[in-house]
């Protein structure tokens, strides 16, 4: 009966390993069936892909939500660096050899020496060479000067008056820039003794009549000032030959200084009050041989005369004066 039973049981237990590789390989051969069943229902070849169909069959709306970039991150561990201590820091460094200290050469540095004042005769001024500059330097006169300078700038100041002894004895004296100061009165004598002066600007100032002028000027400014006709002497420019540059051009001039020098090659007189002229003021009016070629800049705008009216005034000029015609 037992030997039976042992027999029973052995039976039963290889009856159920052949079943479960059998029940194994049945479920593997029906699972591509599933699987099949789930693709049967796709249509593969309307499936096309193009730029008007890619927002309607690729959805990205939710890509950020579904991929988690966090998971990605590398982690990093904060920590705290610990100062060291008064012992730490008092051993010594075995990894390094203290170096031996070079001796340094003593110092052969010299301090800067104050700059020495300047000469006597240049007090208020900068004074290079031939050159003094005095531009914005609260000057109320003209300061004294060395007897060699030739140029002098002394713009932007408070100047009101040029006095005869003002440039005494500065016979090199070529150029002369008083431009923006207060000058309302020039001595006669102040400029007429300068036999080198070739450039006199007077620009900016409150004068009423032009200084005497020497033999060697070239050029005069004196735009922006108070001068009428009457502050002009007659046949004031007659005899500067040198003369090449006259303007006066925002003034209170009725008429044309005349006569005018053969050397003249540019006039300025525009925004002044001349209202008419003679035909010989450019041209002599019997002699319609001559040209003057040298006068090519005339300028007569911003002034109440019509210079059509004057046709005959201006057939030896190389150029028309430039100003109102109509």
């Amino acid at each position: 009966m037992g030997s039976l039973t042992r027999l029973g049981i052995t039976s039963l237990l290889l009856a159920v390993a052949w079943a479960a590789p059998a029940e194994e390989e049945t479920r593997k051969a029906e699972k591509p069936k599933a699987d099949l069943a789930v693709y049967e229902n796709l249509d593969l070849e309307n499936y096309d892909l193009t730029l008007d169909s890619y927002g309607e069959i690729v959805d990205l709306s939710n890509y950020e939500e579904l991929y988690d970039y966090g998971d990605l991150a590398p982690k990093m561990e904060v920590g705290t660096l610990a100062l060291p201590t008064k012992a730490q820091e008092d051993l010594p460094n075995l990894g390094t050899t203290a170096e031996t200290p070079k001796p340094q050469p003593p110092s052969t540095t010299r301090l800067p020496l104050p700059l020495p004042p300047g000469p006597p005769s240049c007090p208020r001024c900068l004074c290079l060479s031939t050159s003094a500059y005095c531009d914005d330097a609260g000057l109320e006169h003209i300061p004294p000067l060395p007897p060699h300078t030739a140029y002098l700038y002394a713009r932007f100041n408070r100047i009101g008056r040029i006095r005869a002894g003002d440039f005494a004895g500065l016979k090199k004296l070529k150029r002369v820039d008083l431009t923006s100061n207060s000058i309302s009165w020039v001595d006669p004598d102040a400029f007429h003794l300068l036999p080198s002066l070739q450039e006199l600007i007077l620009l900016g100032n409150k004068l009423t009549a032009l200084p005497e002028l020497p033999l060697s000027i070239v050029r005069l400014d004196a735009r922006l000032n108070r001068i009428p006709s009457a502050g002009v002497r007659p046949e004031a420019f007659q005899d500067l030959t040198q003369l090449q540059f006259l303007h006066l051009s925002d003034n209170k001039l009725d008429y044309i200084p005349v006569p005018l020098p053969q050397s003249l090659r540019s006039l300025h007189l525009q925004n002044n009050n001349i209202h008419t002229m003679h035909e010989d003021t450019f041209c002599n009016s019997r002699d319609h041989s001559h040209i003057r070629r040298a006068l090519e800049d005339i300028r007569l705008d911003g002034n109440p005369i019509n210079l059509s009216l004057f046709p005959d005034a201006y057939f030896c000029l190389p150029r028309l004066p430039t100003g109102r015609f109509h």
